[in-house]
This record gives structure tokens, sequence and C-alpha cells, in this order.
């Protein structure tokens, strides 16, 4: 699996690429509310920025049924931040009634490498659009989310290759009463990566999160930490899918998780890319197979190093 990709799907709607200047009039546009609108410009030697396009997005879509907007890469993202493009969209608030969902920076690797993206203060979208059910953001470089209150945003995803740690406490002292899903991909030191198991304790307490159900903790060069955490993690008990995949996951961490309080109760545990041997993971087969739990236990390309007398793991997504 390559890590990250497009988004295809947003407010449970398929995305569909906004035409290009060139093509203008050319490809037949869906009903306004029928797709999640990814919006683009281009990373390198761009034709047109991308509030550019989105002007033109706006004269041409009625803005009043969109239900999902996807912002793709814009205008060397390698060194500028989305600020223009954050104003862009809070000045059209008032057009976007039906607004829903929203995710910054969608790029892949041949656009902009993960840790290459610059983002910004991400607070005037989530303060300006009270009605966002989904919110999503790609990109750690200079990225800042403030401790916020929102009442209707049900899921809140946050991919990295380096999630710096004020962000992890900030989302962690924020007033979430609707999330239900939270995925947080920590990353690791050498992009800015952070955070430490004491960063993502108030997150599996749960106690700002009385609606989670679904809880992914991942890429992380802490992941044993964080398995081992959850042995016993409050915010446990009432999940239905745990995601603990991408990281540097070993078998120290697999079995404090095992014999920690039971896991029968999910639907779903995801440990995909990780560092488990065969009778690790026979052992979770063994106690969650038969309750119907939904397993990934996918080495997925984890692949270990050994130099200067050491073994090197390495998270799913760095740079």
């Amino acid at each position: 699996m390559s890590y990250p990709r497009h988004l295809t799907e947003s407010y449970g709607l398929p995305v569909f690429t906004f035409p290009g200047p060139d093509d203008e009039g050319r490809t037949p546009l869906p009903a306004a509310d029928s797709v999640a609108w990814r919006i683009a410009s281009d990373s390198y030697d761009a034709e047109e920025s991308w509030t550019e396009a989105f002007t033109r997005f706006t004269a041409a879509v009625d803005t009043s049924r969109v239900r999902a907007i996807v912002v793709g890469a814009w205008e060397e993202a390698y060194e500028n931040g989305p600020e223009d493009i954050i104003g862009a969209l809070v000045g059209a608030r008032a057009e976007l009634p039906a607004l829903r969902a929203l995710f910054l920076g969608d790029m892949v690797s041949e656009e902009c490498e993960v840790s290459w993206i610059n983002q910004g203060d991400v607070g005037p979208l989530l303060e300006n659009f009270p009605e966002l059910e989904e919110f999503g953001v790609r990109g750690g470089t200079g990225l800042a989310v403030p401790p916020f209150t929102h009442r209707h945003l049900r899921s809140l995803t946050v991919e990295t290759g380096g999630l710096p740690a004020r962000v992890v406490r900030n989302i962690a002292a924020s007033d979430l009463p609707a999330l239900t899903h939270l995925d947080l991909w920590l990353g690791t030191d050498e992009y800015g990566g952070d955070s430490t198991l004491t960063d993502v304790e108030p997150i599996m307490a749960g106690d700002r999160l009385p609606g989670l159900r679904h809880l992914a903790l991942r890429n992380s060069e802490y992941q044993d930490e964080i398995a081992t955490a959850m042995a016993s993690a409050p915010v446990v008990a009432r999940l239905e899918t745990l995601d603990l995949s991408m990281g540097v996951l070993t078998d120290q961490g697999a079995a404090a998780l095992l014999g920690g309080q039971p896991l029968t109760h999910l639907k779903k545990l995801d440990l995909h890319h990780n560092y488990l041997s065969d009778p690790v993971k026979q052992r979770f087969k063994d106690a969650l197979e038969g309750a119907g739990v939904i397993l990934d236990l996918d080495r997925d390309g984890a692949e270990e190093d050994e130099w200067d007398g050491r073994v090197h793991r390495f998270v799913a997504v760095g740079e």
C-alpha cells in the first residue's frame, strides 16, 4: 500500500475534480450536491492559483447546495501555506450554507510529499463553519489547531509524517461532544512528530469525547507505548474500531494490549504495517476472531533494517 492517496470519497459522496481552465466548458458538471468537489491547482508551474480556480468554481456551481469540498494541491505547497485558501473559503461561507465536509491538503507524493506540505492555522475554518460534520487535513509542517469547541463535528482526521505535540495537546483539550471518529497520524520526530504518550493520554481517557466510537492513533514511533496504555484506557470499552496501524508496533506492545482489558466487543482492530511475529499474530486470531472481530494484521511492507549493531524500524509515513 502506498501512503497517502487521493481521497475518493468525502461525506459519503464520490470525489469529483473540478475541471482546470483548459477543460472549462468541456466536462459536464454533476449536480452540486451529488459529489464532493475537489478543487486543485498545481504544485509546480501552476497555470492558475488555487483561489482563481475557486473563483471559477463558485461561478460555475450552485454553491448553496455544495455539501463537501476537498482542497487539493495549491501552487508551490512545498513552500507556501494555505492562508489565501483558508481566507477564500471563510470569505465564501455565506455562499456555502450546506457545507458539511472539508478536507485541506489532498496531495500525493507526486504533487508534494506529505511532510513537505506547508500547512497553517485551520482554526478559522473550524470557527466559521460551525455546521461542519467532517474535517480533515494532510501535512504537519506549520499546522496549527487551537483548542476549539465544535458541536456538530463527527469526524476529525489529521494525516502527517510528523504531528507536532502542541497540535495533539490542543485537539485533546477541545470540546467535541458529537465526535465519533478521530484519526491522528503521529509520525516521526525527524519530521516534527515530537508528541509523547503523555500528549495522547487525555484522548485515551475520553473524558472530552463522549461519543467517540472509532479511534486511530497510528503511524507512531511509540506505537508500543500506545498499545500498552490502551490495555487499560477507559475509552476502549466504548469503541467499535481501534486502529494502531502504520507504526512501529512490536510483540512487546501487542502482548500488553492482548493482556489488558477485553477487546472482543470491537468490530475491527487494525494493526496493519506492524513488526509482529507469527505466534503473536496467531494469539490475536485465537482471542478475537471467534468473537467476530475483524482483524488486519498485514505486515504491509514493514521491514527491519540493521546497521551500527542496531535494528531499525520505521513508520509507514515519514517524509
